[in-house]
């Protein structure tokens, strides 16, 4: 597993690209979040939340190439990334998806 998705390195801000593996159902528990789950180079999965109450949601299917930037958390299923949408406080420089040219803020 590469280092930047190591345990440890929870919490941290990420970038990388993946394919998506799995399309999920919407998490409508709180803030709306679109979910799937990309399998990066290394084979590694990682399951992305992505707010749709704050960021537009991404038409993808399964293969469909993702570039990403986000919060990663660990879990013992490969891991998690969230906040990919700008911080609607201005604090953060934020997260987004880009995929076919656009992006997702």
């Amino acid at each position: 597993m590469r280092s930047a998705y190591a345990k440890t390195d929870t919490g941290r801000w990420i970038e990388d690209t993946g394919f998506v593996r799995r399309l999920l159902s919407d998490d409508d528990d709180g803030s709306r979040h679109q979910r799937f789950v990309i399998q990066l180079s290394a084979g590694q999965t990682l399951l992305i939340a992505h707010n749709v109450d704050l960021a537009d949601r991404i038409p993808l299917s399964l293969g469909d190439r993702v570039h990403f930037r986000g919060m990663y958390e660990w879990n013992d299923l490969g891991g998690l990334v969230h906040w990919t949408h700008h911080d609607p406080l201005g604090v953060e420089d934020g997260g987004w998806v880009r995929y076919r040219r656009r992006v997702y803020v």
